[in-house]
């Protein structure tokens, strides 16, 4: 079909292939957001997103891992663990983390659980309601201990 083939609209008659892809597009975009799809995020993803971001908050590095930290090899740069259970559109976070020694513990989790919240919810769009913060070991750095007289 050529140029001159087009209704008084300038758009291509319907039965033409080329006119159907061209305005699918078109479409889509005018259609409200509830109307055009759903996203589903498995609750593992919500997981490593959650993993991630805390591991971008100061003071905070891997889990010890192993049973009950025993046997692991602890290393401050991996990421902290994360498991997520959804219910609709609220994920329910658990974090295992190591935490900087010497820091406030208490002000640190608050922190970390207000980051995480924030970030999670930006990232996946989902509301994240309980989060339970497990430090499973404190990591002295480079603080070194004093000599014992």
């Amino acid at each position: 079909m050529t140029a001159a083939q087009t209704d008084q609209t300038g758009r291509r008659p319907a039965t033409d292939p080329a006119a159907v892809e061209e305005s699918a597009p078109q479409d889509q975009a005018l259609r409200p957001a509830a109307e055009r799809g759903l996203t589903t995020i498995p609750a593992s993803v919500v997981g490593r997103i959650a993993e991630q971001v805390a591991s971008e908050y100061t003071h905070v590095g891997g889990a010890a891992g192993g049973l009950l930290g025993v046997g692991a090899r602890r290393d401050f740069d991996s990421r902290p663990s994360a498991t997520c259970d959804l219910y609709g559109t609220v994920a329910v976070l658990t974090l295992d983390v190591g935490v900087a020694f010497p820091v406030n513990l208490s002000d640190t989790c608050r922190g970390l659980r207000r980051y995480v919240r924030e970030r999670v919810g930006e990232l996946t769009g989902l509301q994240v309601g309980r989060l339970d913060i497990e430090i499973s070991w404190l990591n002295p750095g480079t603080a070194t201990r004093g000599a014992l007289r």
